[in-house]
């Protein structure tokens, strides 16, 4: 039932205790105590709300606010946005700071400087920052100014569409740092605001709230998470209902979006906006999740002995619910890491793909001798896969997103073929520009459609006629009829099920690796990512490249450039340039969407040969390319 029915869907329900939202002036409610493996709010989670009218330091009174001194003008906005602000932990940290550049500390005048002399940026990522007091942090000011932008948006595109309907959100957290207070702030302020908002049960992975949005028929979704960032980061991810089907937002309602937000920020203070009393999901959506996603896997022909980490993340409650609808054996844990913890204490970086993040695992793995290793990251919606490797320091190796992507897409071909019967298979490959070619080379040996889009999955979910889709960095669409947008969850599935499937049939992952490679040929993928500390560096390089393209790459020519600052072959303008050579590899350099620096892909593959001669002539030619493109970056 759709959330934007007239009549209340039945899949909701009243907050109860908690129907209405606080004030500036009340205290939140308490989070609740944890144990090993609850995912309810984490303790940690919820700051609470006070009225701070009576905070603002008592500097403020001898402040010009006509003044032109630099200085005086950063005090005067920092101590305006500290009288708005309900944290009183963001509000202490900032009138402190208030106070040393008063006193002309350099440290603190640089420190606000930092916060205030730009605004968090809203794009098709969202929000996704540092938790601190400042506009260019993220805090409970930015989100209650963000939810209060978006409410306006959604207004406005109802009543564009259907004049009188009142649209509707659903809003999931996870447990990093504030996400709780952070999400129920977004609740009563959108409530407040005219929208019918919903709020997830507890804790919940993101892929959940993806779905929530299809299931409940929502106008639109938020989820507060920083996915795999440090542990002082948080973020604020927006997907949209209707004609976008549950798909994180992209251009142009991304600007759209923002211009609300900015309008916001400059005409209301945080303590003017209207709350009211949202709802919370019943635990029915969740379980509606769950069995969706049992289903993209079949009854299991053979037991595999598995080991599981969660990160500190909330992966693991619904993984295991699903896991068990599906007919598999549980995991064996990795104890340390699966109940969530925001301040991830196991773990250098909390990403999967980082040194370290799965040492632990590795641990866990030799001592039950597991024939494979599944991580989720912190809100489990990116997923991580380990074999058995003798040649590994640590026994096991972790298989890229590539490789995991193409095993994953040659499955997905295999079970079309076999629904389409002797009509042919149907349906779209998707992966992002900086995902291996193999992809390509699945759809065309099954006579499938394939598409390459922009990095992300706003952009690879949108493909038409998707069927499965990926990218490099851990993210997989297995199942888009339920979830559109990368599912971790989802992924272990169709994979163990593959792995299963292997195992009775007396085969293993590393060999099914190997046969892929015999089938369509040997692909080899590495990055380079220098990071800058000025920025213009990388639009150093970028414009050298641009103005004075290489005609070699090490000892390889280049056959052709293509530029997508302008767009090209219907992609949205980016700054990427596709360097394709003539013996069949490829270069892909960008600036990073998140990070300070200069990536750069790079892939090759080999047809020719046994399969050993093509794993050489691939990761030679690799090496050469990696060679090459340093000297050219510099």
């Amino acid at each position: 039932m759709s959330l934007n029915d007239e009549t209340p869907a039945e899949t909701v329900r009243p907050r109860g205790a908690h129907a209405a939202a606080p004030d500036a002036g009340q205290d939140a409610p308490a989070a609740a105590e944890t144990s090993p493996g609850d995912e309810r709010e984490p303790k940690t989670a919820v700051m609470e709300t006070v009225d701070g009218a009576d905070e603002v330091p008592a500097a403020t009174a001898v402040l010009d606010t006509t003044a032109t001194d630099p200085l005086n003008a950063l005090l005067v906005t920092a101590t305006a946005w500290l009288a708005q602000d309900p944290d009183p932990e963001t509000r202490a940290e900032l009138r402190l700071l208030i106070q040393q550049a008063q006193d002309r500390d350099p440290a603190a005048v640089a420190d606000l400087h930092s916060r205030f002399d730009e605004r968090l940026a809203f794009g098709t990522a969202g929000l996704r920052g540092a938790i601190a007091a400042g506009s260019n942090r993220m805090n409970r000011v930015l989100v209650s100014q963000a939810a209060a932008g978006l409410a306006a948006f959604l207004l406005a595109e109802a009543a564009a569409a259907r004049p009188g309907s009142i649209p509707s959100v659903v809003i999931g957290y996870d447990g990093r740092r504030n996400s709780h207070v952070f999400a129920t702030d977004t609740a009563s302020i959108m409530a407040g605001a005219g929208v019918r908002a919903v709020l997830l049960p507890r804790l919940l992975p993101t892929p959940v709230l993806a779905f929530a949005v299809r299931h409940l028929g929502a106008s639109a979704g938020v989820m507060v998470t920083a996915s795999h960032n440090p542990p002082n980061d948080n973020g604020y991810k927006v997907y949209l209902g209707d004609t976008d089907e549950g798909s994180q937002i992209v251009s142009p309602d991304d600007v759209a979006i923002a211009a609300q937000i900015q309008r916001v920020a400059d005409t209301l203070l945080v303590t003017e906006l209207p709350r009211a009393a949202y709802e919370t999901a019943p635990e029915s959506v969740v379980q509606a999740y769950v069995d969706a996603t049992a289903a993209v896997g079949h009854r299991p022909r053979a037991q595999v002995n598995t080991v599981y980490t969660a990160l500190h993340g909330v992966g693991w409650d619904t993984t295991r619910r699903v896991l068990d609808a599906a007919g598999f054996a549980l995991p064996t844990l990795v104890d340390a890491q699966i109940a969530p913890d925001s301040a991830f204490p196991t773990v250098a970086f909390p990403n999967p793909e980082e040194p370290g993040a799965m040492d632990l695992a590795y641990e866990t793995a030799r001592e039950v001798n597991a024939e494979l290793i599944i991580a989720n990251d912190p809100d489990a919606d990116r997923l991580a896969i380990a074999i058995p490797d003798a040649e590994a320091p640590e026994g096991y190796r972790r298989l890229s997103g590539n490789e995991v992507g193409a095993i994953l897409g040659w499955r997905a071909a295999e079970l079309a073929a076999a629904v389409s019967g002797d009509g042919g298979a149907e349906g779209t490959l998707a992966c992002s520009i900086v995902s291996t070619p193999a992809l390509k080379a699945v759809a065309d040996a099954y006579g499938l459609d394939f598409a390459d889009t922009l990095t992300g999955f706003k952009w690879v979910s949108r493909a038409p006629g998707l069927i499965f889709g990926f990218e490099e960095a851990l993210g997989y669409l297995v199942n888009p009829g339920t979830v559109r947008d990368k599912d971790g969850i989802s992924a272990a599935v169709a994979l163990l099920s593959l792995v299963s499937d292997l195992k009775a049939d007396g085969s293993t992952l590393a060999e099914h690796l190997d046969a892929f490679a015999e089938k369509f040929g040997y692909f080899a993928s590495s990055q380079i990512s220098v990071r800058v500390t000025d920025l213009t560096e990388i639009d150093r390089v970028m414009g050298r490249l641009r103005e004075s393209p290489p005609a070699m790459i090490g000892s390889s020519r280049v056959d052709h450039i293509d530029d997508l600052s302008g767009g090209f072959n219907g992609l949205p303008a980016s700054d990427v340039l596709r360097i394709v050579l003539t013996d069949g590899a490829r270069v892909m350099v960008r600036p990073s969407g998140t990070e300070p620096k200069l990536k750069v892909y790079l892939d090759t593959h080999s047809t020719v040969g046994t399969l050993a001669e093509r794993r050489e002539a691939a990761s030679i030619a690799l090496a050469e390319l990696d060679k090459g493109m340093r000297a050219l970056i510099g």
